[in-house]
């Protein structure tokens, strides 16, 4: 029996499914995931993101009893459970899709190809991103690969599939598989199903406002696709949204919409254009894009860190947005971007940290998105432009009427609204009218940060004169993309001024 086994990673579904697709080509076909325990205690990781990805498996083990077959779960190291298979089934061929993870993940990948290499088992790995690995293979420009891989048919199952089981039954599913520090209690579910539901909504009513609604915390929740954990973890591909995102442009009459569904195709572009350049400079998960960036690295203050993780750093729209973090496992990217900033510029911290509490809190978390974004957000990458946000600034322009700071800082309720987004300045006796005292009250500013913003980029200014600094290759928000030889791709759709997911 030439078994054919297929290893779910971050692509938990059945449809435009290019490992399975191939697999159940060629022989019986063996469905597995395997549940890797020091993967969830990683500082990056988290229960919340583990509780979509168990939704997913529930999902996807459905998707695959439709068609015949069955997922069979175990749980430990990658190593170990192909041992495990290769003593019931002897030599078999592993199929899988390539995983844009972070360094564990690519490490287990390594000892995975040494294993397979060592004990005869051919492994075929599939693109499933406009990403390549290794870079060297890719030929020609990337937006010239990314459009033609996302113009290639979706991969199609066959009509008969001989699935095959294991006689060791699935484990199951544990709730929980580490402790976060903040319940996730109105986090997206998990799975295909959902997935398609939230596309549909997206592309058939809410795309409308995409264009214009994406930046205030008020707006975005509904304006924004939100299928960006659906695509962390692979419930619909990527290949799949692009072309359902262009045939809807192009029956979309009204000429405002089809703007937004545009503004939106151009970030799932970027989405993987930041991802290739994580292949590329994989090290930017621990180090600076630009080394000597490391030379203005600060000391850690954990009073500090402790006050921005908790969202009690006074400045309230950078608090509202925590504690909405926290509450839902995602936010805007306009968002996320000012949140890197407060910690990072405004408050001196370690973007190390910030990266990896921030990680843990998105359930979205794509560390090809995540890693690139935090250092171009820190200025980690020498951008030619800081991307430094005025907390006070950002509360007047994205919510002015302060109905979402109210929302998410009970402490402000009684606060009046000329005082909202500087409540520090407020004299004690609006303070006490509005309920403060020593077990309830809104801290101040822990630093000015005009003072600090005046520092950081004297201190930046300084040490770019001193190298000669440039920014890092591909992280240069003036440079321009050339269009696609697609006619509705214009020069100008692909261009983006901010270069930027957040």
């Amino acid at each position: 029996m030439n078994l054919q086994v297929v290893w779910f990673k971050r692509d938990l579904r059945t449809v435009d499914h290019q490992a399975l697709s191939a697999a159940c080509e060629a022989g019986p076909v063996l469905c597995v995931y395997v549940v890797e325990p020091d993967y969830w205690q990683l500082p990056d990781t988290s229960n919340r993101q583990w509780q979509f990805v168990r939704e997913s498996l529930i999902d996807l083990q459905e998707q695959l009893q439709r068609l015949g077959g069955a997922l069979w779960i175990t749980q430990g190291d990658m190593v170990e459970t192909l041992t495990r298979l290769k003593q019931r089934f002897g030599t078999f061929t592993l199929h899988s899709h390539e995983e844009q993870g972070n360094a564990w993940t690519f490490e287990r990948d390594k000892a995975v190809k040494r294993w397979c290499h060592s004990n005869g088992v051919t492994w075929h790995e599939y693109a499933q991103l406009g990403v390549v690995r290794p870079v060297k293979r890719r030929v020609g420009k990337f937006y010239e690969h990314w459009f033609a891989f996302m113009s290639e048919p979706q991969a199609e199952l066959s009509r008969e599939i001989d699935f095959v089981t294991f006689d060791e039954p699935s484990i199951n599913l544990a709730v929980d598989v580490t402790q976060d520090e903040y319940p996730c209690l109105k986090r997206q579910s998990g799975g295909r199903t959902q997935a398609l539901v939230t596309l549909e909504s997206f592309l058939t009513r809410r795309s409308e406002r995409y264009r214009g609604s994406i930046s205030s915390p008020l707006t975005a929740p509904t304006a924004c696709s939100r299928l960006s954990p659906y695509l962390a973890y692979g419930c619909i591909s990527l290949k799949e949204l692009v072309q359902q995102t262009d045939a809807t442009q192009e029956r979309t009459v009204n000429s405002y919409w089809r703007k937004s569904l545009n503004d939106f195709a151009k970030r799932l572009w970027w989405h993987c254009y930041f991802t290739q350049r994580f292949e590329s400079h994989c090290y930017m998960e621990n180090r600076p894009l630009v080394p000597q960036m490391a030379q203005l690295e600060p000391a850690f203050d954990a009073v500090k860190f402790e006050a921005w993780k908790h969202g009690r750093t006074g400045w309230p729209m950078v608090d509202a947005c925590m504690r909405y973090l926290h509450h839902h496992g995602w936010i805007n990217f306009r968002i996320r971007a000012m949140l890197v900033s407060a910690a990072t510029y405004s408050l001196g911290l370690p973007w190390q940290p910030v990266a990896k509490w921030l990680a843990q809190l998105f359930v979205d978390y794509e560390p090809g998105i995540h890693y690139p974004q935090v250092q171009m957000q820190s200025g980690q990458a020498s951008n030619s432009i800081l991307r430094i946000y005025n907390p006070v600034m950002q509360a007047q322009r994205l919510d002015p009427d302060g109905v979402f700071v109210k929302r998410w800082i009970p402490e402000l309720q009684n606060v009046e609204s000329a005082w909202l987004f500087e409540p520090w300045q407020m004299p004690n006796k609006l303070k006490q009218q509005a309920g403060w005292h020593d077990d309830f009250y809104y801290p101040a500013p822990l630093v000015d940060f005009e003072q600090s913003h005046r520092q950081i980029k004297a201190a930046i200014a300084e040490l770019r004169s001193r190298y000669n600094l440039q920014p890092a290759k591909g992280f240069n928000e003036r440079r321009r993309q050339p269009a696609s030889r697609k006619k509705r791709r214009t020069k100008s759709q692909l261009d983006d001024s901010q270069l930027s997911l957040f």
